[in-house]
């Protein structure tokens, strides 16, 4: 397993249009998945240690980001599901339930969206305001492979917060780290 950081926030980068099957048996777009305040794009998996790690708080914080904030969340999975079974799609219906995901939770089968984004690992969070402009991409939280104290700092929530009020991100941000995204050859 080789663990990467995601780089510095590109602030003002324009989200990339995407058209995905997601779990729920509909297609989403950018379009269809944006909030009237902005969208949290998330690319995740589903036997990466990083993102088991936070599964619970993600789904929590998106859930407050959609209702208290008018930010929606998308969860993309763009890892080769060949090499690693638990990331297939049935499986993603699975967690997507058990976690009860308040978003949409879709498939890049072909991983073109992935490389459209520049994401490099699960987890790696773009977090962009009402004009879909990037103004986050940091971590969810101290969390790693473990789950960080109830009382640590929200980094991802707090900044989201901040965009879905302000239009801008904070200046500093600490990168996300997790596993590799699993390419295909």
């Amino acid at each position: 397993m080789v663990s990467l950081t995601t780089p510095v926030c590109d602030f003002g980068q324009p989200a990339i249009d995407f058209n995905l099957p997601g779990v729920d048996g509909q297609n989403w777009t950018l379009e269809k998945a944006k909030g009237p305040n902005g969208l949290l794009v998330m690319f995740i998996c589903n036997h990466c240690p990083y993102v088991k790690a936070i599964q619970t708080r993600l789904a929590n914080d998106a859930r407050i980001l959609r209702d208290d904030y008018g930010l929606n969340s998308i969860a993309i999975m763009s890892n080769d599901p060949t090499e690693y079974a638990e990331d297939s799609f049935d499986n993603m219906k699975r967690i997507a339930e058990t976690f009860d995901f308040p978003f949409p939770y879709v498939m890049d089968e072909t991983q073109e969206v992935a490389k459209a984004y520049g994401a490099v690992c699960t987890p790696d969070f773009f977090g962009y305001n009402a004009d879909l402009g990037l103004q986050y991409r940091g971590r969810l939280d101290a969390s790693r492979k473990e789950t960080a104290p109830e009382d640590v700092k929200r980094d991802l929530l707090d900044a989201m917060i901040q965009v879905a009020e302000t239009g801008q991100g904070p200046a500093e941000q600490i990168p996300s780290m997790g596993c590799s995204i699993k390419w295909k050859d």
